[in-house]
C-alpha cells in the first residue's frame, strides 16, 4: 500500500476526493496535506503538554533532550520548504546548507525557553503550510534532491514531513508510541520503511511477516534474495524495529540487528 493509498482510506470516511481536474501528483500532494495536518494537531498536542522541565529530560533519541527533537521538527519544516521553493521556481533550493549547519541550528534551538520552542514550532509549521498551499498544481511534479535518498518527485514532500512528524512524536517519549499512529498509515510507513534498506550490502536476507491493523497478512523482503532469516510481529512493532526504535523483543523469530535506515 503506497501513502496515497493509505490516505484514500482516509479521504472516504473524512473528506471530500481531490477535484478531477488535479494531475494524480497533486491528487497525492493533497492527500498528504490533509494527514500532515492532522499529525501536526497531534504534535502541537504534546508539545504543549512539555513543561520546562519535560523539555529538557531525554528523548528516546541518543543524546537528544525533547527540546532537540522539537527543534529538529521545526528545522525540518524549513527544510522541506525549501524543496517546495525549488519546485515552484526551478532555482536549487537544498533542504540544508550542510549536515553541520543543520545540526548547529539544532543545538542553538534546543536551548530556548519552552515558549520560544513552541512559537519556533508552529511558525515553522505555518510556513511550510503556506509554501504548499501556494505551489501551484504542476509544480507536484518537479523533481527535487533529498541530501540522503537523491531524487524524488515534489508530491512526496507532504509524506516526507508526515513521516518525520509521526516518528518524532514517538521519540518525544511523551505519552505516544508505535501502537497509537494511525491504523491507515501503518502499511505505508512499514513499505516505506522497507524500501530504505534496498539495494545496501550491509542489510541482512530477512524476511518479515506483518500482522497489519486489519487483519491482513503481508510479507516484506529487506533484500533481494529470499530472506533466509524470518521476523514476524504486528505492524506497529515491526516499524519500531525497522526504523531502529526499538529491539526486536516483541518479535517473533531472531530478530537481527539492522543498519542506520535513513
Amino acid at each position: 500500500m503506497s501513502f496515497a493509498d493509505a490516505a484514500q482510506v482516509r479521504s472516504a470516511e473524512t473528506s471530500v476526493p481531490a477535484p478531477r481536474e488535479q494531475s494524480a501528483a497533486a491528487q497525492d500532494a493533497v492527500a498528504g496535506l490533509a494527514e500532515v495536518e492532522r499529525a501536526t494537531e497531534a504534535l502541537y498536542e504534546a508539545v504543549d503538554a512539555l513543561d520546562h522541565v519535560l523539555l529538557r529530560g531525554p528523548s528516546l533519541l541518543p543524546g537528544w533532550s525533547r527540546a532537540h527533537v522539537v527543534t529538529h521538527l521545526a528545522r525540518n519544516a524549513d527544510a522541506l520548504v525549501n524543496l517546495l521553493t525549488w519546485a515552484k521556481t526551478g532555482v536549487e533550493h537544498p533542504m540544508y546548507l550542510s549536515w553541520a549547519d543543520r545540526d548547529a541550528d539544532i543545538v542553538e534551538g534546543a536551548a530556548r525557553q519552552p515558549q520560544l520552542l513552541r512559537a519556533d514550532l508552529d511558525a515553522a509549521c505555518q510556513r511550510f503550510a503556506a509554501a504548499a498551499r501556494d505551489l501551484p498544481p504542476t509544480a507536484w511534479e518537479a523533481e527535487v534532491v533529498h541530501p540522503v535518498t537523491g531524487v524524488f518527485l515534489a508530491h512526496r514532500v507532504p509524506w516526507l514531513r508526515l513521516r518525520e512528524v509521526w516518528l518524532h512524536l514517538v521519540d518525544l517519549d511523551a505519552g505516544v508510541g508505535f501502537g497509537d499512529l494511525p491504523e491507515h498509515l501503518l502499511e505505508a510507513f512499514v513499505d516505506d520503511a522497507v524500501g530504505q534498506f534496498a539495494d545496501r550490502a550491509d542489510v541482512p536476507d530477512v524476511r518479515v511477516d506483518v500482522t497489519l491493523p486489519d487483519g491482513r497478512q503481508r510479507s516484506w523482503e529487506l533484500t533481494a534474495s529470499s530472506g533466509s532469516i524470518e521476523v514476524s510481529g504486528s505492524a506497529a512493532d515491526v516499524l519500531a524495529w525497522l526504523t531502529g526504535r526499538q529491539s526486536g523483543a516483541p518479535l517473533d523469530g531472531a530478530a537481527p540487528a539492522l543498519p542506520r535506515w535513513l
